[in-house]
């Protein structure tokens, strides 16, 4: 999910950018020592550097977000060049909710990357999260000025924050400026831009990776290995899905409630996850799908977007998915998977923290019914955005192709498209059979990148 409101101040800014598009970042006043626009006195802030002995009213303050929820650069063919601590410099694109509560914490759990620069509408918010994860003055950017950082060696990865409708522009101007592409999910808003987003990368030799995290996530991966070798679970029979939160009525105007902005409602925002970790767990790809969506009238949440949408998948090997996504309910965040001979359950399953895992097997005792044993499968948190970066790391330093590269959410993007038509014509829609198991992937995460 691009959590990425920029506070309220810089998401006008933001929003209103978004609308008018990119300005050219030449036309602008640039200091010499910053990508950023000089302040209207035509002097450039520095950023304060802080320390053990900083004044109390010279510290980082906190920053208020509002409430969300009840071409080819010279070094193209080169290797990477680490510093020496050898770990992959990340820009950080959008310094909204999801980067400041979970993304840039990552990175003191992070064994690859490190962040080494910022990009933001708000000036002010970057100087201060600048402050915070020691990014020097040289690696702060604003959204026009983007392009600058071609310059910038010491970032190998631009990590992409936005409203789902920049995820597009932004993956292009990252790959011209030879940079490695990291974008939250969903890729974009069309099957048309997934694809444009998947060749620029590739003409500019760069890679591309979806931010799927749950794909990289321990307990995820090991449910996926029991699925596919029917451990405890003998065949496969069934699949359900449920992602569900309540968006604050208090913010109505936020980019998730703008089609234009976010592409849809509770789909593309977190109905996603059901869909994409069902085709993750299963590898395979669903032959036909048939949906239903729904928005309460009046509700001011929803007059662009869907509040609500229920939908089936049926894949060739006769599995049989049901999701539920939507935006006005209390957290559901869960899935099971129910074979002829047992279940395996995650609950909460798509949450940053605190998965819980359980299964229950066949019983021995064939003579009489007994209530099934259900069995709590414990196991460390790890930081999910952590294990996530760290692969792509992996990936960039060794050139393989990631696990989830743009191809897998083109893909995702391909389902939702036929997942709306048929919530529109209220008929089945059928989609091309894909034979190969994990078609759309690249390279597994390493042990090591998700111990």
């Amino acid at each position: 999910m691009s959590n990425a409101s920029d506070g309220l101040g810089g998401r006008r800014k933001f929003l209103m950018y978004a609308g008018q598009g990119a300005v050219a970042a030449g036309v602008l006043g640039l200091a010499s020592n910053s990508a950023w626009a000089q302040n209207t006195s035509g002097a450039a802030q520095a950023v304060p550097t802080g320390g053990a002995g900083q004044p109390a009213e010279q510290l980082p303050k906190p920053i208020t977000l509002p409430h969300m929820q009840e071409g080819k650069s010279d070094k193209t063919d080169m290797p990477v060049q680490l510093g020496r601590d050898q770990r992959v410099g990340v820009a950080v694109v959008g310094l909204g909710r999801l980067s400041l509560e979970e993304i840039l914490p990552a990175f003191a759990s992070s064994k690859r990357c490190k962040v080494t620069a910022l990009v933001s509408g708000d000036r002010e918010k970057a100087m201060r999260v600048a402050q915070m994860y020691n990014v020097p003055e040289s690696g702060l950017y604003n959204y026009q000025s983007f392009d600058q950082i071609r310059d910038n060696p010491d970032v190998h990865v631009v990590y992409i924050v936005l409203p789902n409708s920049m995820h597009h522009e932004f993956t292009l101007r990252a790959a011209k400026a030879g940079k490695h592409v990291l974008c939250e999910k969903p890729m974009a808003n069309s099957v048309k831009e997934c694809q444009e987003m998947i060749e620029a990368c590739a003409q500019a030799n760069r890679l591309l990776m979806v931010a799927y995290r749950i794909q990289c996530e321990p307990r995820n991966r090991q449910v996926m290995e029991w699925l596919r070798n029917g451990t405890g679970l003998g065949t496969v029979k069934l699949l359900e899905m449920a992602n569900c939160q309540n968006q604050s009525k208090e913010n109505v105007d936020q980019w998730r409630h703008k089609k234009a902005l976010a592409g849809g409602g509770a789909l593309p925002d977190i109905g996603l996850y059901c869909l994409n970790t069902a085709r993750f767990l299963l590898g395979e790809e669903p032959v036909e799908v048939f949906a239903t969506q729904y928005s309460t009238p009046d509700d001011p949440r929803f007059k662009e977007v869907e509040e609500a949408m229920l939908w089936q998948m049926r894949f060739p090997s006769g599995v049989h998915v049901q999701c539920m996504t939507s935006y006005s309910t209390f957290n559901s965040k869960r899935y099971r998977v129910v074979g002829d001979k047992g279940w395996v359950e995650m609950d909460p399953a798509f949450s940053y923290r605190n998965l819980q895992l359980k299964r229950s097997q066949e019983s021995q005792n064939t003579t009489e019914f007994v209530a099934p044993v259900v069995e709590q499968i414990n196991a460390p948190d790890k930081n999910q955005f952590a294990i996530e970066m760290d692969h792509f790391a992996e990936c960039v330093v060794t050139g393989k192709k990631p696990y989830t590269p743009g191809e897998e959410g083109l893909q995702d993007q391909r389902i939702m498209e036929a997942l709306y038509e048929s919530a529109r014509t209220g008929r089945p829609v059928k989609l091309d059979e894909v034979k190969q198991k994990d078609a759309f992937r690249g390279t597994p995460p390493s042990k090591e990148a998700s111990s």
